[in-house]
């Protein structure tokens, strides 16, 4: 099965940018979309018939919503973790299938200033605990756009950003005890020392020709699932948003 993830920034505009062209070539048997900002998905182009649209948009217009791309059919869908204050942004679609679910998210922006980083943090914790009961059925694939780099490594400038959204001493020390309790971040364990491996880069300054970035959409899984993981990395030949997908593939 390979997975991929990807924070559009709005589908309708990525549209224009060669969104389709970027859904060939990852090829993807799942392919969650965050942040696509529009109420109804797009009619397939002529040769992805074979796939189908799963989409939960929230109920503002024009904000936040995630939807997925499939062409393995899952057992069942799920919109939403069962908490209405997040809810209602349509961050959150859940598949199941036989061997484990696939959770696409898209986590909150705590916001310039840090207006919205306590509401960001209640979030991480309720998709925790949502996670957990999953977990404690079968395995467990989380992608998405997390909106946290987890260490210095993953984001070019970290001294000048400690007070950023993103990279706030508390949304890195939620990623990490999360980890801690049995999760992997794909990419990084098998790309341990990759430096300037980068996901968004801001649209000003120029910053992904200089590749001034962040690493802060990620594929994890329940450590059940390692033994399965075949191959991780991040797909830089996509310029339709100002993320770049990433991908994991595994062997059920």
């Amino acid at each position: 099965m390979k997975l991929a993830s990807w924070n559009v920034n709005g589908l309708r505009a990525a549209l224009k940018k060669g969104f389709w062209d970027v859904v060939r070539g990852l090829d993807a048997d799942v392919l969650g979309l965050q942040e696509v900002r529009a109420e109804e998905p797009p009619e397939l182009p002529e040769g992805l018939g074979g796939y189908r649209w799963y989409w939960n948009p929230g109920d503002r217009k024009g904000y936040a919503g995630v939807a997925v791309l499939v062409r393995v059919p899952p057992l069942d869908v799920t919109y939403g973790i069962g908490h209405d204050e997040f809810d209602e942004e349509g961050r959150v679609i859940t598949l199941e299938y036989e061997r484990y679910y696939v959770v696409n998210a898209y986590f909150p922006n705590a916001g310039r200033g840090l207006p919205r980083l306590g509401y960001k943090l209640a979030f991480d914790q309720a998709i925790e605990n949502y996670l957990e009961g999953l977990r404690a059925r079968k395995g467990v694939v989380l992608m998405g756009d997390l909106n946290v780099a987890h260490r210095e490594i993953d984001i070019a400038r970290p001294k000048q950003n400690q007070k950023s959204a993103g990279f706030t001493p508390e949304e890195r020390a939620w990623i990490d005890a999360f980890l801690k309790k049995g999760w992997i971040d794909t990419f990084r364990h098998l790309h341990p020392d990759a430096t300037g491996a980068y996901t968004w880069w801001t649209y000003r300054f120029n910053a992904r020709a200089k590749n001034i970035g962040w690493r802060i959409d990620y594929i994890l899984i329940s450590e059940d699932l390692l033994p399965h993981l075949m191959d991780a990395y991040i797909y830089y030949d996509a310029y339709a948003s100002d993320h770049v997908p990433v991908v994991a593939v595994l062997d059920v």
